[in-house]
């Protein structure tokens, strides 16, 4: 069992930092800078990463507090319409933002006459170290509170009660996945491998992790991330089915 602690500010001098905010900004840039690293390795184009970034964490900040505010709590912003921009807060939704990212760095990546694939497949292999970063920001607040339980893991709350901490498993997961990575970056991997796995890794945990949770939003007994997982591990379906048509019959 973890003894409840709260880290939700850092103050410097009379100016305070949202613990929250702090940690999914180092997981933007850290996670662009392992991306960056890794297209350099691959002899491709690595200053894209810091061109596109800009635009994608604009975007990526934009959608995730739009998916939040209307998919996740929409009485409650409709109710409280200032709160809507107070975003340094927490409540975004992970899932949007990597909609909104995803999107802005196709767009850009044509624009530019990239190969998509190939620089996405790169691309992406920054992206679970700079998730279980920003994660992190989400255990150290708590506001992901899961169900009750006698898990080793599980956190005392100031109710007593010892529950899941999602912020934490999301950041251990992901924190899991790139070390897959880093292992299958010892190997020749075919391109699109890296897209594949991050889909089906991230999508199938997520998904029953989501089962823990104790405040999400419902419809039809399942939260939106449920439903934005099952999409992503129909995304990780299809790239493994075009990987394998892709590969000469023997």
């Amino acid at each position: 069992m973890i003894p409840y602690f709260s880290f939700t500010t850092i103050h410097l001098g009379p100016i305070p930092i949202q613990v929250w905010g702090l940690m999914v900004a180092l997981g933007f840039l850290i996670g662009a800078k392992v991306s960056e690293r890794r297209l350099k390795k691959l002899g491709l184009n690595h200053t894209i990463v810091s061109d596109m970034l800009g635009w994608m964490i604009l975007w990526a900040l934009i959608v995730s507090r739009f998916v939040h505010v209307f998919v996740y709590e929409p009485a409650y912003y409709f109710a409280h319409p200032s709160e809507i921009v107070r975003i340094w807060e927490g409540g975004m939704s992970i899932y949007g933002g990597l909609i909104a990212a995803t999107l802005t760095a196709f767009v850009l990546l044509r624009r530019r006459k990239l190969d998509v694939m190939k620089y996405a497949d790169a691309t992406i292999f920054g992206l679970p170290f700079g998730l279980a970063i920003g994660r992190l920001g989400c255990f150290f607040i708590h506001d992901h509170p899961g169900t009750a339980t006698h898990f080793f893991l599980g956190m005392k709350y100031p109710d007593g009660i010892v529950r899941h901490d999602l912020g934490l498993y999301e950041s251990l997961t992901n924190f899991v996945l790139f070390g897959i990575f880093l292992l299958m970056s010892k190997y020749c991997v075919q391109q699109g491998w890296y897209l594949a796995v991050f889909a089906l890794w991230y999508g199938t945990t997520r998904f029953f992790m989501d089962f823990l949770r104790t405040i999400d939003t419902r419809y039809f007994g399942l939260t939106p991330a449920h439903y934005f997982s099952l999409v992503l591990i129909f995304i990780g379906c299809l790239c493994v089915y075009r990987i394998r048509r892709s590969l000469p019959s023997s």
